[in-house]
């Protein structure tokens, strides 16, 4: 008996593409069916200072929520327009089919199909329009990754049952799960749930529809609200196992490798439990069950959870495939941070700046070494198939006199994390694709700007949504191009 063969290259089969999010992409608002979602309601004002762009994702008031559903305001609203995806699906899939993509990571809009999201019937102008993105893929064999929840659960949702708290809208989502999974289930072989579904810790508008001031105990919301989610990413899982018994359903989180920022014990101590507080959501999807360090998490917190009895039998019953995460940064933990500089960056959540990495143009410490530690870490927790869901670089992209664009810094960035890959799975760890973020521009997640870039493909249109909308093929581009033809060998 032979001990397993050591892998050293990237499998035949690995899916290389790039990722996005119908709410930062498509548009296609005005003049069709589709109803408002929680990213929607979301302004930028070209006047703002630019320290203050990154908070807005991070907080929402009923008095920004009403304005935002008055027809007459003359506010924008950058993610009821995207990029005009809609009308451009066809042009930017041939790009992506230009550059070799063996995966398209995109989400479905919820309000596309269910407007307000408690519908009996689905509209199907929307289920048309998908259709027509999976067939234009599948024309070019592109697989599709499709998340169901990336950001865009129905405003309604959010301002009449109080969001995820409020266990009618599981419901709802399974009404909407279903719709696409027997309506897909020739198309799409890969599923995810919730995109980034640890972010109800921070973000619990865009996460769970919720509205903080209807909430005195946050944290009761939050755990509550993820535990509604935790069942209908059980019960979707069910649909689309029956619809179709080749899918397969992954979770899927937002993950910074933590690390302790000296080896004082107490620094252990305390990065041992914020790594638990992230992990705690891809534990329960992919074991099934509450892991028992949740009892002392959760006490401490003053949560209680109410469930139903049959919860804990469903989501043990179905547990998800794979494991799929994004990747931007690590973060340094302290036991006392106040003493300490902490990291910048809308995405960190409390760290502290690491002396021996340098930053982005907007704080995000680069770490390609920890996303090796991230996917060895993670494969050694779940033994279950890990996918790179999104990693990339934002920045301030500039076309040139000679009319091209150079974005060595990102071809620098992503090259070091594909290397990173590489070694995680001559480590032994199983990695079934890597679709990097924001393979075409588009509005920004955070800060609902255009100028914070992140594609291979240049977009004519700047944060006010002014521009041609032509699409440039940056230098990026042909590089990806030629790491997919050699299966990430020449990088």
């Amino acid at each position: 008996m032979k001990f397993n063969k050591h892998i050293t290259k990237f499998p035949e089969n690995f899916l290389w593409g790039g990722a996005t999010a119908a709410n930062q992409i498509e548009g296609g608002y005005g003049g069709t069916e589709k109803g408002l979602s929680v990213s929607d309601v979301y302004i930028f004002d070209e006047n703002t200072p630019k320290e203050q762009w990154t908070d807005q994702w991070h907080l929402m008031t009923h008095k920004q929520v009403e304005e935002a559903q008055i027809p007459s305001s003359t506010k924008y609203y950058p993610k009821r327009h995207g990029i005009d995806f809609y009308h451009h699906y066809k042009e930017d899939i041939a790009l992506f089919a230009e550059m070799g993509f063996k995966a398209f990571r995109m989400s479905i809009a919820w309000t596309r199909i269910f407007p307000n999201g408690d519908e009996l019937d689905p509209n199907e102008e929307g289920l048309q329009f998908y259709d027509n993105v999976f067939d234009e893929l599948l024309k070019h064999g592109i697989e599709p990754i499709v998340s169901l929840s990336h950001y865009e659960m129905p405003l309604y949702l959010a301002t009449e049952y109080g969001g995820w708290v409020n266990r009618k809208v599981i419901d709802s989502f399974v009404r909407f799960a279903t719709t696409v999974a027997n309506r897909y289930k020739d198309k799409v072989n890969y599923w995810m749930t919730f995109n980034e579904i640890n972010a109800v810790k921070h973000h619990p508008f865009v996460s769970l529809g919720v509205i903080e001031e209807n909430h005195p105990h946050l944290e009761q919301a939050k755990y509550q609200g993820a535990h509604h989610q935790f069942v209908a990413s059980a019960l979707v899982t069910k649909e689309f196992k029956e619809a179709n018994p080749e899918a397969k359903v992954g979770c899927m989180m937002s993950y910074q490798f933590l690390v302790p920022y000296s080896c004082d014990p107490d620094d252990i101590q305390a990065t041992t439990e914020k790594q638990r507080e992230s992990l705690f959501f891809s534990d329960v999807q992919a074991r099934g069950y509450y892991p028992a360090y949740t009892a002392r998490m959760l006490d401490e917190k003053n949560v209680v959870l109410e469930m139903d009895p049959e919860d804990e039998k469903i989501m043990r019953e179905y547990p998800v495939d794979f494991v799929s995460f994004s990747y931007y940064m690590s973060s340094a933990v302290s036991s006392h941070p106040e003493k300490l500089e902490g990291a910048v960056g809308n995405l960190i959540t409390g760290g502290i700046k690491n002396p021996y990495l340098p930053s982005s143009e907007w704080g995000w410490q680069i770490d390609p070494k920890g996303l090796r530690s991230a996917l060895n870490q993670l494969y050694d927790r779940y033994q279950k198939p890990l996918f790179v869901a999104e990693n990339g670089l934002g920045a301030i992209d500039e076309v040139g006199e000679d009319g091209k664009i150079h974005d060595d810094y990102r071809i620098n960035y992503l090259r070091e994390h594909i290397k990173q890959i590489k070694e995680a799975i001559m480590d032994g760890v199983d990695v079934f694709g890597y679709t990097s973020w924001g393979c075409i521009d588009m509005i920004s997640a955070s800060s609902n700007q255009m100028s914070k870039r992140y594609g291979y493909i240049y977009v004519d249109q700047d944060d006010m949504g002014r521009g041609t909308k032509q699409r440039m093929k940056k230098d990026s581009f042909f590089w990806y191009k030629k790491v997919i033809e050699t299966n990430g060998e020449e990088l």
